[in-house]
């Protein structure tokens, strides 16, 4: 699914002596690189305050804990996603309300989140599935209306443009109260190891996940806010820090090959291909996901296994199905799309090192069996 050797080949040099000099130093905590990195990924994202910490999970948690939610409180997200981003509401003893997604984005419905809210809900977390740029417009003006916090699940959309209705360009994870993203290696921008970090435009709020990161220290041993410890280490930072000044280009070779799938699966019946909401830069192709519309999703996965071609299901079990999240409060009939989606999606490797002799084999393979 991704090529994470090929990439490597490619800035072979760079991370070799970089992660040389790392060990060389033994700053292997909170060093040079860390804070070197947090500095570039602030000015390429245009944002003031990136927080480095250990994981893309903990990142999600951090931001929570930093805007002060408390047990009982709601927290609205997408029904269809990773478990991380409902694991750390639990986590914290917030409670989760699932919502459905949009059909053609995969990403949470603003009609969704209004339905969902009640004098308990306190934050709405949207997650840029896939890499495509959730509707940032419409989530920002009932987060408005209602007095509520948005936390940016960027996970999967670092280095995604947001198009606001206004004529503004944001990168995506700039635009709610705070977001977190993901360095997990087969991320658009992946270490060689877990990573995350979290953004931030307010200043207040950046101090205190600062230090909920080091276990809630500003000075050493003195403890100021209930902490935890997550941190980026040295090597990490300098392997993402010899990746950052290529992410647009890993980005437009995503997209490239996107186009490819795309132009491939055209005029197919039953291959519905991911949909670009706005400008195509708002996608960033974390992963390329077809729909599959006769019935034929599993009998073709079996049949991509049998020809070697890597693919994912992502995510074949709801987030309300699962048993640690289950709710007596949760009806099926408010998941339409969501469980329609988990028969059909089905994703194809993504990757900055796709040729066209291997997409032109994957489509092939595709087109072959479901038109059979």
């Amino acid at each position: 699914m991704v090529d994470l050797k090929g990439q490597y080949e490619q800035i072979k040099e760079r991370i070799n002596s970089s992660i040389l000099d790392v060990i060389e130093s033994t700053a292997f905590i909170n060093g040079p690189e860390v804070h070197s990195f947090q500095k570039e990924l602030e000015e390429y994202l245009d944002v003031k305050h990136v927080i480095p910490c250990a994981n893309g999970t903990d990142a999600l948690q951090i931001a929570m804990m930093g805007l002060g939610l408390r047990p009982g409180d709601e927290v609205i997200t997408a029904d269809f996603t990773f478990a991380a981003t409902v694991e750390v509401i639990a986590l914290l003893q917030l409670t989760p309300v699932l919502v459905d997604v949009e059909p053609d984005s995969f990403n949470i419905d603003p009609e969704a989140i209004r339905k969902a809210i009640t004098p308990k809900t306190k934050a709405i977390v949207p997650v840029h599935l896939f890499g495509q740029s959730a509707n940032m417009d419409a989530i920002m003006e009932i987060a408005k209306e209602h007095n509520l916090y948005v936390i940016e699940d960027n996970a999967q959309g670092i280095g995604g443009n947001y198009h606001s209705k206004n004529g503004n360009i944001s990168k995506s994870g700039t635009i709610g109260h705070v977001a977190s993203t993901s360095f997990f290696p087969s991320k658009n921008l992946g270490c060689y190891g877990d990573g995350g970090a979290i953004f931030t435009n307010d200043d207040d709020l950046a101090h205190t996940l600062r230090g909920i990161v080091n276990h809630g220290m500003y000075i050493r041993y003195h403890h100021d806010v209930i902490g935890v410890n997550s941190r980026l280490d040295s090597i990490q930072a300098t392997v993402l820090r010899a990746k950052l000044p290529n992410l647009d280009h890993y980005n437009t070779a995503r997209r490239d090959a996107a186009k490819k799938y795309t132009d491939a699966f055209k005029d197919q019946e039953h291959i519905i291909t991911p949909n670009i909401i706005g400008s195509d830069d708002t996608h960033v192709y974390h992963q390329y996901t077809l729909k599959i519309t006769n019935g034929k999703r599993d009998a073709l996965a079996q049949h991509l296994n049998d020809n070697d071609i890597p693919h994912g299901i992502y995510y074949p079990i709801p987030l309300h199905s699962q048993k640690a999240y289950k709710d007596d409060r949760y009806n099926e009939a408010d998941f339409p799309v969501t469980n329609q989606l988990i028969k059909e999606v089905i994703s194809l490797p993504m990757h900055t090192e796709l040729d066209n002799d291997q997409i032109d084999f994957i489509t092939k393979t595709v087109i072959r069996f479901v038109n059979k």
